[in-house]
């Protein structure tokens, strides 16, 4: 049977490496995008000369009417939603509290949180087995950050990411006899185009490398594959946490010398 999933932010970074490996185990997919449209063709061309169905789809998370319109589109064009990928996000500069600009923290909200809201709402008007779908698997793409309150400056970025964990939770146990499960993944420091500038210092490298307790930052093959099994029906009784990819969580360390 052919199943079908939507991964927001999907054209690079963990959605991208998501994208490659359900189409490698024969799903259809939508990549949903914002502005990286010419990545996102891409992707869509490589999976369709591996075989693979899957179609490219802008929407902007802020906007709640191009999140309903971007469901939409996913109707006609793949059909019934098996799995729902919220991998969009964005991240602001490091500040300390007492420099919050309060319009950037209202846009990170909006993404970080609210998109992933509106989104889920789409996805269980279309999968719960009350409304007449048939069940389905919601993957929420958080950050080890909530975990911690994130790095230094960051305390932001985690407070959206503590959102997201909460909600997963909380929408979980409201869908479960529906036929939808929730699950929250939590990756730690991972290379992706978000990160690649602040991993190109060594020294920051070094920092993050000596604060995880397996020595290196993730790739995003490393959490595609987890998101894979959560979406299988061997993670059919999980639903309702918090799953770390964070080579270890997080330990206070002085960076190598």
């Amino acid at each position: 049977m052919n199943r079908t999933a939507l991964i927001t932010g999907g054209a690079s970074g963990i959605g991208a490496a998501t994208a490659r490996l359900l189409a490698a185990r024969g799903w259809t997919v939508a990549i949903n995008y914002r502005s990286r449209g010419a990545q996102a063709t891409a992707l869509v061309d490589e999976l369709r000369q591996g075989g693979a169905q899957a179609v490219a789809i802008q929407a902007d998370m802020l906007d709640p009417a191009a999140i309903v319109a971007l469901f939409e589109r996913v109707d006609r064009e793949i059909g019934r939603l098996d799995a729902l990928i919220n991998s969009a996000g964005i991240g602001l500069p490091r500040a300390r509290v007492a420099e919050f600009d309060a319009a950037q923290l209202s846009r990170l909200m909006a993404v970080n949180v609210v998109g992933v809201m509106m989104c889920c709402r789409e996805a269980a008007r279309r999968m719960s087995t009350a409304a007449g779908g048939r069940g389905g698997t919601v993957v929420n793409v958080s950050s080890m950050a909530a975990t911690i309150g994130g790095r230094p400056g960051n305390s932001h970025y985690a407070a959206s990411k503590a959102a997201v964990d909460s909600f997963s939770i909380g929408f979980a146990k409201e869908v479960a006899r529906e036929g939808i499960r929730v699950v929250s993944v939590r990756p730690g420091v991972i290379r992706t185009e978000m990160t690649q500038n602040q991993l190109a210092d060594p020294h920051f490298a070094a920092t993050v490398a000596a604060s995880i307790p397996i020595g290196r930052a993730g790739k995003a093959d490393e959490v595609a594959g987890p998101i894979a099994w959560l979406l299988s029906d061997e993670a059919s009784f999980v639903t309702g946490c918090c799953l770390d990819v964070s080579g270890g969580g997080f330990h206070i360390a002085s960076a190598p010398r």
